[in-house]
């Protein structure tokens, strides 16, 4: 079932082309990606798709019916709402449910009316719908229902937009880089609800192993034509890189057949036969083609880098907390030269303030952090570049020098250099706030490059970054002598440049691990079962979802807000119950003092009062008419 055609549209600002004549089309279970360079108008395409945007020319087609949510890269939130509020004020299918529902039990004589509602409310599962909003908060950590919009950070606002966006259970969800903001814990739960939901995606993301393990379909805009791959980002690849061979292989069957061609044209008189012209016809077809050049301009980074003596960076019983959140305990860590280290941990659990620590922008409580004299930092940040009004792209790079010094005593200028990072003449002299946010990442990137670091440090690269800037970035950092240290979320990158783990867990608690992400990760799995219980939650081990205790056989003359009532009464005269069975365990213990007994004993009369408290309430709602 066909949900949406894009048709033969096009897209240009000034004389700046993003695309001409692109179709394709989304069938309903479709989990697509849609692959571009930066700068080549994938936003611009999801904004065209989603009617914030109109096409020059062509139309996008959907069908009638069918719910499209979006989440964009820079979520639209009412400031003034709480975090709950946002989620109750969207146009959720699923809360209007529920309101016919409960204004149908407002009117008992309409039985016909309450029979529709209550099957929508049973087809649609919204009885737990707020068991299911709270887990998908949880997962993306935004716990304080109450918080208001205006006080949460960038990132929070595109997790709340994205926990809204998913709640509403569209027919087709448009995803415009949905792992930026997410800790990795958070991917990995945002792939598993792929995984197991029943929803039809069209996304644009960076993150490869999401590619890989969510989409079922690429689709890639190269040099204004559209390619598309049916299979996972291995698939992609695969079949891409025989494409390019294929394309090769016809580009030299169409030379040597362009030196034929041209040989006949030399030695053609100048009257020719209507034959003749429609063979010169043909050669200018075959011209066009042998002179075809792939533009992926292999970027080659050979930056001097000044070597590194024997002492890189050392941190000795450096301590550092922010009131009572702790950060760092008496942390030793001395670098080595060569370390490629890789940093992860949940949002919140100091990497940023970690990476300050080694550069020297913030001092450590107690301890202290040694640099040694020929260390030259390189420190990629996440606030990215400052943007001048009126500045050139090229004047940002000639800021550092007109010519950057390369190994083996050759030189590059600044011109050559910003082509080597996929910026040609013409757009070294756009305005830099032009550029679109990969294009900046990129641009920035360089400016740290080019200074010749021995220590690099790279906190979150890889936001807004293509997958081919990422691939040119990558086979660099592969290449780079000196150290290394890179926080980020983008698993395939860490997997491929680091091969060592400092792990933040929270609380000070740092674990040092020898291996890459997926090591690291297949380590964590193998835990003993009892380990992995102190780390569980009331979840459901195989899909991640929370245990519903819902009763489909629930009297059905409840209202919503008891039925609620009824489901966390079961949950409450569980736990209850369990708690009485370990008090009545410990009472087995003859070792046991007096004073310890008197204490278990009052709380286990709370606990019996309460179950039945708790259970008297329960019947009355089992059998309320």
């Amino acid at each position: 079932m066909n949900y949406l055609s894009v048709e033969n549209i096009s897209k240009s600002f000034g004389e700046r082309v993003l695309f001409t004549d692109i179709s394709f089309g989304i069938n309903k279970d479709q989990k697509i990606a849609f692959i571009a360079r930066n700068g080549t108008g994938k936003t611009s395409l999801l904004n065209i798709i989603t009617g914030r945007d109109i096409p020059d020319t062509g139309q996008v087609v959907s069908r009638n019916g069918i719910y499209i949510g979006f989440l964009p890269q820079e979520p639209d939130l009412k400031p003034g709402l709480t975090v709950e509020e946002t989620i109750f004020v969207s146009e959720n299918k699923i809360l209007k449910i529920i309101r016919a529902y409960e204004e149908a039990l407002q009117n008992p004589g309409e039985a016909e009316v309450y029979q529709r509602a209550f099957e929508q409310m049973e087809l649609h599962q919204a009885w737990d719908f707020e068991t299911r909003y709270k887990q998908i908060l949880s997962k993306l950590k935004l716990d304080d229902l109450s918080q208001k919009v205006s006080s949460l950070s960038g990132g929070q606002k595109k997790r709340l937009a994205l926990a809204t966006v998913l709640l509403n259970t569209p027919d087709l969800l448009i995803l415009d880089e949905p792992t930026n903001h997410l800790d990795l814990e958070m991917i990995e739960w945002l792939e598993s609800y792929f995984a197991r939901e029943n929803m039809t995606l069209f996304m644009v993301t960076h993150d490869r192993y999401f590619l890989e393990r969510v989409c079922n379909e690429i689709v890639e805009l190269e040099d204004g034509k559209l390619y598309t791959y049916k299979g996972n980002y291995s698939y992609y690849l695969e079949k891409k890189e025989a494409r390019i061979e294929a394309e090769k292989a016809s580009v030299e069957k169409a030379k040597n057949l362009y030196v034929k061609e041209l040989d006949w044209m030399r030695r053609q008189p100048k009257a020719r036969t209507s034959k003749s012209k429609s063979r010169i016809d043909d050669f200018h077809v075959i011209k066009e083609k042998a002179h075809q050049r792939r533009k992926d301009h292999q970027v080659q980074l050979e930056i001097n880098m000044e070597r590194l003596g024997s002492k890189i960076v050392e941190l000795h019983n450096v301590s550092k907390a922010y009131g009572e959140k702790k950060i760092l305990r008496k942390f030793q860590y001395v670098f080595r030269r060569g370390e490629r280290v890789g940093i992860i941990g949940k949002n919140g659990t100091g990497k940023s303030t970690f990476l300050n620590l080694l550069t020297g922008a913030i001092a450590p409580d107690s301890g202290k952090v040694v640099i040694g004299e020929t260390v030259k930092f390189g420190y990629y940040t996440q606030s990215g570049i400052e943007v001048k009004p009126g500045q050139k792209v090229i004047d940002v790079i000639r800021a550092f020098g007109d010519y950057i010094p390369l190994m083996k005593g050759k030189q590059i200028s600044a011109a050559q250099l910003l082509e080597r990072f996929l910026f040609d003449r013409k757009k070294q002299y756009d305005f830099v706030e032009k550029l679109s946010g990969g294009e900046l990442k990129r641009l920035y990137l360089c400016t740290v490059l080019i200074r010749n670091p021995n220590f690099l440090i790279l906190d979150e690269p890889t936001n807004d970054l293509d997958i081919i800037t990422l691939n040119v970035l990558e086979e660099f950092l592969l290449d780079f002598p000196g150290c290394l240290v890179v926080v980020s979320h983008d698993r395939y990158f860490m997997d491929k440049i680091t091969d060592h783990l400092l792990v933040f867990k929270g609380d000070a608690e740092i674990e040092d691990f020898p291996g890459n992400y997926t090591d690291y990760r297949t380590y964590e799995d193998s835990a003993p079962p009892a380990e992995k219980e102190g780390r569980a939650t009331d979840t459901d081990s195989t899909s991640g979802k929370e245990k519903n205790t819902w009763r489909k056989d629930v009297n059905k003359g409840l209202s919503y807000n008891e039925q609620k009532e009824y489901n966390r009464l079961e949950k409450d005269i569980r736990k209850l119950e369990e708690e009485k069975k370990e008090i009545e365990a410990m009472f087995s213990d003859e070792s046991m003092d007096g004073g310890r007994i008197d204490e278990l004993s009052v709380r286990l009369k709370e606990i019996l009062s309460a179950i039945e408290e708790k259970t008297d309430r329960w019947l009355e709602l089992s059998y309320k008419d």
